[in-house]
């Protein structure tokens, strides 16, 4: 019976019970999910989409091996004031978007969650929205951009 490390007599359920709360906090699970870790790291806190005004366009190059420039914008949320970047999906989407528009950004997706996608370094969400028009209807050439 020598060389157990845990306790196992008639009173030991208090033991056994501090222990292992003790040693949950060695599991990364169990640290990112009671501390929150996700919610405060994220820019959307949880949230799916998040409304923010266009500080500025920037082009991004592509990761090797690819070569190009991806065109973004960067936008401070208006929920929080933290500044992301974020891509612009569709051919000639750039030009529907202005300095001080109003967009809705998404996480870009894909199968292992919020992470940057394809060769763009370091952007992790997407615009959909601009005003109140979808930017795919714009690239599409199915709406006109609303000018308020």
């Amino acid at each position: 019976m020598s060389g157990s490390k845990s306790p196992r007599g008639e009173f030991a359920g208090r033991k056994l019970r501090l222990k292992r709360k003790w040693c949950r906090w060695h599991d990364y699970n169990y640290v990112r999910r009671v501390l929150r870790l996700k919610e405060k790291y994220d820019p959307l806190e949880g949230a799916p989409m998040a409304k923010g005004i266009v500080i500025e366009k920037v082009g991004l190059e592509a990761k090797q091996p690819n070569s190009g420039i991806r065109k973004c914008v960067r936008v401070q949320l208006i929920k929080n004031g933290r500044v992301v970047t974020a891509f612009c999906p569709g051919n000639h989407a750039i030009n529907f978007i202005d300095e001080h528009d109003e967009v809705i950004i998404e996480g870009i997706g894909g199968p292992k969650g919020p992470r940057a996608k394809g060769d763009i370094p370091g952007v992790k969400y997407k615009v959909i929205i601009v005003g109140r028009n979808s930017l795919r209807e714009l690239v599409r050439g199915r709406q006109e951009k609303i000018k308020r």
